[in-house]
C-alpha cells in the first residue's frame, strides 16, 4: 500500500509539488490556510500550468482547510508530511501535523531557508528530512491556479535534493526522492547543509532585490546595475557560508568561489558569472518573479529575516560582516510596512557603490 502523504501549505511550491504527485497516483492530501484556494480545489480541481501547453493539467486532489485537519485522526496515519509554508510559519505548521504522524512518520522541510532545526525542536531530529527545491519558480496567481515560469529541468538540472540531517542515504530519503521525481528531476544528497546554504546564496541574490525594486527576474539579471548588486549579495553569502564551514555546491552553473571573487572585484570572475546569469535569463518567462516579490505584490509578509536578514545575522556572529544584506533586509521591511513603494531608486545607491556599505 502506498504512503499516506500530506502537504502542509499548498501554495506555489507545495501545491505544484503535491498536485503532480497526486496526478501520478500517490495518496496526497493538501492542507492550506487560504479558504478560497481550498474551496476551488475541492470544486474544480487544482489547475497547473507551465511554459508549454503540454504542462497544463487539472488535477483532482483532496484539500483540507486548517480547521478540518482534526478529521485526520479518523484516517490512516500520515507517513510523510511535507511542510511547504513560509519560514515564519514553520513552528505552527509542524505542530499542526505532529499529532497525525505515524509511528515511523516524518516531516520533510520543502521550504526556503534553514528550518530543519526548528522542526526538530517539535518532532525530534529522527523525524526530520530536508529537501531543497532548486529552480522550480512556481506562482500561485489566483485561487486554485499555479503556474511554473521556468521549463521543466529534467536531466539538465536536478531540481529536488533530498537529504538526511546526518548526511547518510536512507530508504526514506530514497522514497521521498522517488515521489518528487513525479514532479521533476530528484536525487538524494549527502550534503544537505551545503545544499541549503547554496540555495540561500541564490535566494539572497534575488528575493530582496526584486521585492524592493519591483523588477522581474529577467529585468534584474539583464540590467547591469541590479545584476552587479545581485552578484555582490551572492558573493558575501558565499563567504559567510564558507566561514561557517559549509561545503557549497555549484549554483545554476555558478561555482561558489567564482561568484565570491566576482563580487570582490575580479573582472574575469565577474565576466563568467554575468554570462551565466544572462544565459539563464533567456530560459525563463518574463513574468517570473521570486517569491518575496510575489509576496510584496500580494501584500503579504516576506521571508526577508530568513534570507538577507539571516545572512547578515550569521555574518555578524562569526566576524564576516554582511552590511549590504542588513541594508537590503531593512529596505524590504520598509516596503512591507508601506513606508516606501517598490522602485529601483531604493537600491541604486547600493549597486553604484555610493552607499556606506562594505562588500
Amino acid at each position: 500500500m502506498g504512503k499516506r502523504i500530506v502537504v502542509v501549505g499548498a501554495g506555489a511550491v507545495g501545491g505544484y509539488t503535491g498536485g503532480r504527485m497526486a496526478q501520478a497516483g500517490e495518496d496526497v492530501t493538501l492542507i492550506d490556510a487560504w479558504p478560497e484556494h481550498v474551496e476551488y480545489i475541492r470544486k474544480h480541481g487544482l489547475q497547473l500550468s507551465g511554459v508549454t501547453p503540454q504542462e497544463k493539467y487539472s488535477i483532482a486532489v483532496p484539500a483540507l482547510h486548517i480547521c478540518d485537519v482534526q478529521r485526520l485522526i479518523k484516517e490512516k496515519p500520515v507517513d510523510i508530511a511535507f511542510v511547504c509554508v513560509k519560514s515564519y510559519d514553520t513552528e505552527w505548521a509542524t505542530q499542526l501535523i505532529k499529532p497525525y504522524l505515524a509511528a515511523d512518520g516524518f516531516v520533510v522541510s520543502l521550504q526556503n531557508c534553514l528550518n530543519e532545526e526548528r522542526i526538530a525542536a517539535i518532532v525530534g531530529w529522527g523525524k526530520v528530512l530536508g529537501c531543497i527545491a532548486s529552480l522550480i519558480a512556481a506562482e500561485l496567481y489566483q485561487a486554485g491556479h499555479i503556474k511554473r515560469t521556468v521549463p521543466v529541468s529534467g536531466a539538465a538540472h536536478t531540481v529536488f535534493r533530498v537529504g538526511e540531517v546526518h548526511g547518510r542515504s536512507t530508504p526514506r530519503a530514497e522514497e521521498v526522492a522517488r515521489l518528487l521525481a513525479h514532479v521533476d528531476s530528484s536525487r538524494v544528497t549527502a550534503n544537505l547543509w551545503g545544499e541549503r546554504w547554496s540555495k540561500l546564496v541564490v535566494n539572497s541574490m534575488r528575493n530582496g532585490l526584486s521585492a524592493v525594486s519591483g523588477l522581474s527576474g529577467n529585468q534584474r539579471d539583464l540590467a547591469e546595475g541590479p545584476r552587479d548588486l545581485s552578484i555582490r549579495l551572492g558573493s558575501r553569502t558565499v563567504r559567510v557560508g564558507q566561514a561557517l564551514g559549509f561545503q557549497l555546491e555549484k549554483m545554476m552553473g555558478m561555482e561558489p568561489e567564482t561568484l565570491a571573487r566576482a563580487g570582490e572585484g575580479s573582472a574575469d570572475a565577474k565576466a563568467e558569472i554575468v554570462e551565466i546569469l544572462v544565459k539563464n535569463a533567456k530560459t525563463r518567462s518574463d513574468e517570473q518573479r521570486p517569491s518575496m516579490a510575489q509576496d510584496i505584490f500580494k501584500g503579504r509578509r516576506t521571508e526577508t529575516e530568513f534570507i538577507n536578514g539571516f545572512v547578515a545575522a550569521k555574518g555578524e556572529e562569526i566576524g564576516v560582516p554582511a552590511p549590504i544584506h542588513a541594508r537590503m533586509n531593512e529596505l524590504v521591511k520598509q516596503v512591507e510596512r508601506g513606508e516606501i513603494k517598490p522602485g529601483a531608486e531604493h537600491i541604486a545607491n547600493l549597486w553604484n557603490g555610493t552607499a556606506d556599505v562594505r562588500r
